[in-house]
C-alpha cells in the first residue's frame, strides 16, 4: 500500500516539509511505500474552470498536474500539510486541490482513499484548525474517508516544528490513524 505526502508550502526544507517527511517516515516503518509531493519543487496553476476535463481525464494547463494526476490516483492513503497563510491554506495548495476537479468529474479517482491534514501555524491558535478544515472539506468532496489524529482533527503544529512536542504528536497520531484505517480497509 502506497501513502502520499502532500506539502503545499513553497518553503524549501521548511516546517511543513519536515512535517511530511516525519509522516512518511512513521508509515514506511509500519510497512507502507511513500511518496511526496512538495510544492517547493513544483508548477501547479489555478485551475481556470475551462471546462477543458468535463469529458477527459486530462487538463488543458501544462504544468507540473500532468506528472501529479498519476502519484494521486495510484496511492491509497494521502496526507497533506500546509502552512497557515491569512488563516487558512497557501494559494499553492488551493491550486493543487482545485486541479484535482480533473480526477472527481472522470469518476471520483480519489473515493474511498484515506486522507489526513497537517497545518502549521506561527503560534498555537495560529488558524490550524481552520486550515486542517479546509483540507478536510476537499477530502469529503473527493469521497476520501477522513481521520484525525484520534483525539482532534489532524496535525496542529506551532513553529519552529521540531520543537513542538505535542504538535508532533498530533502529526504521528495522524498517520498513525491513516496506516491503521488503511490496514483495516485493504484486509
Amino acid at each position: 500500500m502506497n501513502i502520499i505526502g502532500i506539502s503545499g508550502s513553497p518553503t524549501r526544507d521548511g516546517n511543513n516539509e519536515k512535517m511530511i517527511e516525519m509522516a512518511l517516515a512513521v508509515a514506511e516503518d509500519r510497512g507502507f511505500e511513500v511518496d511526496r509531493i512538495f510544492l517547493s519543487e513544483r508548477t501547479v496553476s489555478p485551475c481556470t474552470a475551462c471546462d477543458g476535463c468535463k469529458n477527459k481525464k486530462e487538463c488543458t494547463i501544462e504544468d507540473d498536474m500532468a506528472e501529479i494526476y498519476p502519484l494521486l490516483e495510484d496511492a491509497d492513503g494521502i496526507i497533506v500539510a500546509s502552512p497557515v497563510y491569512f488563516g487558512c491554506m497557501t494559494a499553492q495548495l488551493k491550486a493543487l486541490l482545485d486541479r484535482t476537479r480533473v480526477l472527481r468529474r472522470q469518476g471520483f479517482l480519489l473515493s474511498g482513499k484515506v486522507g489526513g491534514a497537517i497545518a502549521v501555524g506561527g503560534s498555537r491558535n495560529g488558524g490550524q484548525e481552520k486550515t486542517v478544515q479546509a483540507i478536510h472539506d476537499w477530502m469529503h468532496i473527493q469521497g476520501m474517508i477522513v481521520v484525525g489524529d484520534n483525539n482532534h482533527f489532524g496535525g496542529i503544529v506551532q513553529v519552529p516544528a521540531e520543537s513542538d512536542e505535542v504538535g508532533m504528536q498530533t502529526v504521528r497520531g495522524t498517520i498513525d490513524k491513516i496506516c491503521d484505517v488503511l490496514g483495516m480497509i485493504k484486509q
